[in-house]
């Protein structure tokens, strides 16, 4: 079984994502093993996701957390998480810090009882249920489990992004649905090739919803693409981390050179539309435009994945689903979320 939910801007309240991430854990009966990135709530909703952890733990469930530990003058990637370290420590449960040097444990995904997985780009933060676009994908299935829970190990027993991500890409079937798990760093390469391969052999129609484009392996082929003219391309970005993107390559001639117009050559030959999010500080809204998914015809990759360089490098998940009434709803999410948006001027 899968199951997809997506997320708007002030499209949900907080509370609604709580009680159905709650109902998730309150399910488990022998495991939890939680990787997330950041975590950040407060009053009825923090109490929601409390007690449905602190419930899993008092009656015997085996409740293991890591997550990122960020540290100061981290300029690379997503922005920095809010998770309060000694908030995570003062949980009655065995918890791990990663250290986020130099690459993040951006993952946000939860293995329960090595049956079923939530995961997708949903950090657990209340601007993340209610100001982002996000998604949110819950999947039935002890092959995909077990490769979420090969990943976990590696973190926990590690405590290094590096040092993860080892897991096979091979493909397992989920009630009739091809279906592969990506991991990163370790299969971040292989993970951004293969993305470009599905849009290179693209016959129909390629969707995207990225924060940013900085993927060399994926804005190369993107580039040709959009520039033939023969496929269907349209997309959504955060248009204020795009011009961030535009000013780190400008102070980088290497990167810079080739990426700057080749990104203008996607956002001018096809129709992207651009979030323009509140700059980050650690007291503004966290308003980004954070969906992370890309739709080949009737294939769909989704998860904590930015198709960029630094996400090759960070500990990332990836689910590629081959099925097309997945694909069109989730074709159908980034062109709602497009036309929310004017279109992007280079």
């Amino acid at each position: 079984m899968i199951e997809l939910r997506t997320l708007t801007d002030g499209g949900q309240a907080p509370a609604s994502v709580a009680e159905e991430l709650a109902a998730f854990l309150a399910a488990a009966e022998r495991s939890l093993e939680i990787a997330i990135y950041d975590v950040k709530l407060h009053g009825a909703v923090e109490q929601t996701v409390l007690d449905a952890l602190l419930g899993a733990h008092e009656r015997g469930v085996a409740v293991r957390l890591v997550y990122n530990e960020d540290h100061p003058g981290h300029m690379h990637g997503p922005p920095p998480p809010m998770t309060a370290p000694e908030l995570i420590e003062a949980l009655p449960v065995p918890t791990r810090p990663i250290p986020g040097i130099p690459d993040l444990m951006h993952h946000k995904y939860v293995v329960r009882d090595g049956s079923a997985v939530w995961t997708g780009s949903t950090n657990w933060t209340e601007d993340s249920w209610s100001r982002e676009e996000n998604v949110i994908v819950r999947i039935a299935s002890d092959a995909v489990a077990a490769s979420y829970t090969e990943d976990f190990e590696q973190l926990w027993r590690r405590g290094s992004v590096e040092a993860s991500g080892a897991v096979s890409p091979a493909a397992v079937q989920v009630n009739g649905t091809s279906v592969r798990v990506w991991f990163c760093p370790r299969r971040g390469v292989k993970l951004a090739h293969r993305i470009a391969n599905a849009i290179g052999h693209a016959e129909r129609r390629i969707r995207i919803a990225s924060p940013v484009l900085t993927s060399g392996p994926i804005l190369g082929t993107l580039c040709e693409v959009a520039t033939e003219g023969r496929v269907d391309v349209a997309g959504v970005v955060d248009i204020t981390q795009i011009e961030e993107v535009f000013s780190q390559w400008a102070e980088n001639s290497g990167a810079g050179a080739w990426k700057t117009p080749a990104l203008k050559t996607v956002l001018r030959n096809a129709p992207f539309s651009g979030k323009r999010s509140t700059p980050y500080t650690p007291s503004s809204v966290h308003d980004f435009m954070h969906a992370k998914t890309t739709i080949c015809d009737d294939t769909v990759f989704v998860g904590s994945f930015n198709l960029s360089h630094s996400g090759e490098r960070n500990a990332e998940n990836v689910l590629e689903i081959a099925d097309p009434a997945l694909a069109d709803r989730l074709a159908t999410f980034v062109d709602e979320v497009r036309a929310r948006y004017p279109a992007v001027s280079v």
